[in-house]
This record gives structure tokens, C-alpha cells and sequence, in this order.
């Protein structure tokens, strides 16, 4: 091994005096170079809306819901705290309750949903304190309500406001506005209100019943774990769905997006290959009498082939090494200084977010590419292979 990796590496560096790579090598590398470069930045911008989003979409659901097919009286509660307070990966427990109102702006009629919390314990299991920008939960009390920006700058409205709302019994209520969130979701900051848990059951009309319970845990990649344990241990009587199951077909449509991108730009690579291959043809037929004389005095043909296809994992190990430098290093520089700004008011983002994960993007990449290369370089050495000392001494 060590003779075929020096004479490759003799082919593949010129004869002149700087000893510069040959130029259609150079091509070649800065082709896979390019090619790894660009996957890696895309799949970490990628990454990085997905961890994003992903990290707003928890932080308005909790990481487990329960709910009971006709609603959750005292007893309920009580039950599911007691069982599912004794799990050592539940951080906070919370009721809830969840509706549809229409609010009434002059002539105007639209749908919001309401949900009804208990502001002592909202704060154990999503970060609804946090997204405040204006008043707190504190002020959550009676006929208080709490609404999104999007939706305070549509009506007009701030804290101190007055909210007209429609109940599905058809009856009219005002609540005061004591709040507004930002949450950096659209959907959510326009089309959902908050109010204590006993206003949202007068106006939604169920006397004492909630209609969910929500779970934190310590862990949020445990939900699906723990969703079995209580679901065990609390029976057939209730409904539990965690935060990804809530969510499914839009981190299914992310995920699918980002395999998309993964195999479009891979095509760079393999396009970028197809100047290995050429290469490598080139310095066969250039190096033809070599391979004769090497064949003479005794090398095999598996010795000659395994001689370009070092040369061609060389070329293509320069350019994923450099791709993937010049990948991670521009990303780290994206991650720190920021300079590509976005609107805000489109994206809910003022930055490109970028998220590096070593496994499997990082890693899946570089194999990738390294596969790519291998490939590129069976049929060359094939030919050199094949050559017969005899035939490729004849003319010389």
C-alpha cells in the first residue's frame, strides 16, 4: 500500500519546478470542495429553522396533553396529579381549558381560540411568561385577558384595552385587556387568546370541567416514554398526545424538505466527480508506458488499480476536507456575526439561524461525498488495469 499511495501521489503532483497539483486536478478539487461546501451551509440553515421552530412550537405546547373524552372534573385532576406527579420526569403539571369565541371589532366577526390558565402554574409548562412584552401573568385574573401582537395590532389594541367577544352560547362579554405576547409564531400571536382558567368556563360554559391537562418534563425527548407510562397508569379513560404528535405532519414536511435539499445538492458532488473521472482517463493514457514498465517488473493489477483509485480518494479527500473546513467555518462566522439579516415581519426572525449537528448532517455529508469520489474512480482504474505490458510498451 505504501508504493501505490506514493506513486499516486507522484502522478498527481506535477513535474515543474512549484509542484502545483495539475490543473485539471485542482478543478477537480475545488469542484468537490464547492459542492460540500454548499451542502453543509444549506443543511445547517436548515437545521437551524428547524431547531428554531421547533423550540417556538414547544414553547406554546406543552410536552404532553391529557384530555379526557368528556371533559375533566376535580376529581379528574386530582387523579392525574397524584399519578402522574409521582414520575421523576415531570417537571410541572397545569390545567387547562380550550375553546372557540368570536371577537367583535365594530362590524367586524372573526374566530380566535381561547384557552383558559391557571397563572400560579402556567409558567411550569410552557414559556407563555416569557413571550410577554407588555404586562404579566400575575394580572391574569378575573375577565383579564392576555392576546398575541399580531392580533393587538390588527384590532388596535393594548394593554388596558377593552376585548368584545362572543360567546358559543351567542352571549357578549368584555375582558380587559393585562397583556400582550409575542411568541414569533403568526398563527399562534393572531389566533389565540389567554385567560384564567375560571373565566375561560363561564364564557365556554362548563361549569367546573377543564378540558386538557398539561405535562413538562425534563426532557423533552422523552415524551414519548413517559406518554406510555401515564397512559399505563392513568387507563383508558383519558388522551394523551405529546408535543411531536400534535405537531406530526409539520415536522414530517420539514424532515422530508431537508432530505430533498440533501439529495438535490448532492448532485453537486456528483456532477463535481465527474472531473475525477476525467482526470484519472487523462493520466491513464498519459501514463500508459509507466504502467507498462510497472506491470514488467512484476506489479499485479489489482496494485495498479488500487494506484488511481488513491489518486482519485486523494483528490476527492482534498476537496471534502476543504469543503467541509470552509462549510463549517462559514457557518460558525454566520452563527456569530449575523450579517445576513432577515425581515422580521416576514420570517419572525431577525437572523439566519444556523444550527451545526455533527450527526448525522455533518457526518452523512462527508461519507457522502467520500462514496461519491470512490465511485468516480472504478472505471479509470479498471482501464489501467486491464493494460497488457506488451500493448502498452509497443510504441515507446
Amino acid at each position: 500500500m505504501r508504493t501505490e499511495l506514493f506513486i499516486s501521489w507522484r502522478y498527481l503532483i506535477t513535474k515543474r519546478k512549484e509542484k502545483f497539483i495539475s490543473l485539471i486536478s485542482l478543478i477537480s478539487v475545488l469542484g468537490i470542495a464547492i459542492g460540500v461546501m454548499a451542502l453543509i451551509i444549506v443543511i445547517a440553515v436548515m437545521s437551524g429553522f428547524d431547531k428554531d421552530l421547533r423550540e417556538k412550537i414547544v414553547g406554546n405546547y406543552s410536552h404532553i396533553t391529557i384530555t379526557g373524552f368528556s371533559g375533566l372534573d376535580n376529581q379528574a385532576y386530582e387523579n392525574i396529579l397524584k399519578k402522574a406527579g409521582s414520575n421523576p420526569h415531570i417537571l410541572g403539571i397545569s390545567p387547562q381549558v380550550q375553546g372557540q369565541v368570536l371577537l367583535r371589532d365594530a362590524n367586524r366577526y372573526f374566530a380566535v381560540g381561547i384557552k383558559g390558565i391557571d397563572p400560579l402554574t402556567e409558567n411550569q409548562v410552557s414559556k407563555l411568561d416569557k413571550y410577554l412584552i407588555s404586562g404579566s401573568l400575575e394580572n391574569l385574573n378575573k375577565d383579564a385577558v392576555i392576546i398575541g401582537k399580531e392580533l393587538a395590532a390588527y384590532m388596535g389594541l393594548h394593554k388596558g384595552s377593552s376585548l368584545n367577544l362572543i360567546t358559543p352560547q351567542g352571549k357578549p362579554r368584555v375582558l380587559n385587556v393585562a397583556g400582550v405576547f409575542n411568541s414569533g409564531m403568526y398563527d399562534y400571536d393572531l389566533n389565540l387568546i389567554f385567560t384564567d382558567v375560571k373565566t375561560a368556563q363561564e364564557i365556554l360554559n362548563l361549569g367546573n370541567l377543564i378540558t386538557s391537562v398539561s405535562v413538562k418534563l425534563d426532557n423533552i425527548d422523552l415524551a414519548g416514554q413517559v406518554k406510555n407510562e401515564l397512559a399505563a397508569s392513568l387507563g383508558f379513560d383519558y388522551s394523551l398526545k405529546t408535543w411531536s404528535e400534535m405537531n406530526q405532519n409539520f415536522f414530517a414536511a420539514l424532515q422530508l424538505e431537508k432530505l430533498t435539499m440533501f439529495i438535490i445538492l448532492t448532485l453537486i458532488i456528483l456532477v463535481a466527480s465527474f472531473n475525477i473521472v476525467s482526470s484519472l482517463v487523462v493520466l491513464v493514457v498519459d501514463k500508459t508506458k509507466d504502467i507498462g514498465i510497472l506491470k514488467a517488473i512484476g506489479l499485479s493489477d489489482n496494485r495498479i488499480r488500487r494506484i488511481f483509485t488513491l489518486e482519485g480518494f486523494v483528490i476527492g479527500g482534498l476537496g471534502t476536507f476543504f469543503g467541509a473546513v470552509g462549510g463549517v467555518g462559514l457557518c460558525l462566522l454566520l452563527k456569530k456575526y449575523q450579517f445576513i439579516k432577515l425581515p422580521q415581519d416576514v420570517y419572525y426572525l431577525d437572523r439566519l439561524p444556523v444550527s451545526i449537528v455533527f450527526w448525522p448532517d455533518l457526518v452523512l455529508t462527508i461519507l457522502a461525498a467520500m462514496l461519491i469520489t470512490l465511485a468516480s474512480t472504478i472505471y479509470p482504474a479498471a482501464k489501467a488495469a486491464k493494460l497488457k505490458p506488451v500493448e502498452a510498451l509497443r510504441y515507446e
